[in-house]
């Protein structure tokens, strides 16, 4: 896992998502071992990638995100 990327990470997130959150922790363990050895404080998702791309949506994202470590923003906002 030391040679995964935050983009492959990210990646992985969003197909995740948009499989029904299927592995959904697993990757979000995964993106917080990127973050931490990358020394970056937060991941940046697009939106428009999003399968719920709604105020709502992204709140309750970065809610369940950040119960397990990890802050999300998004771009352009």
């Amino acid at each position: 896992m030391s040679d995964l990327t935050l983009t492959a990470a990210v990646d992985n997130i969003y197909a995740s998502l948009a499989s029904g959150n299927e592995d959904l922790d697993g990757h979000i363990v995964a993106l917080k071992s990127v973050l931490s050895r990358d020394g970056i404080k937060e991941a940046v998702f697009e939106p428009a990638r999003l399968a719920q791309n709604n105020r709502q949506g992204r709140k309750l994202m970065q809610a369940y995100f950040r119960k397990r470590g990890v802050t999300v923003s998004f771009s352009g906002s």
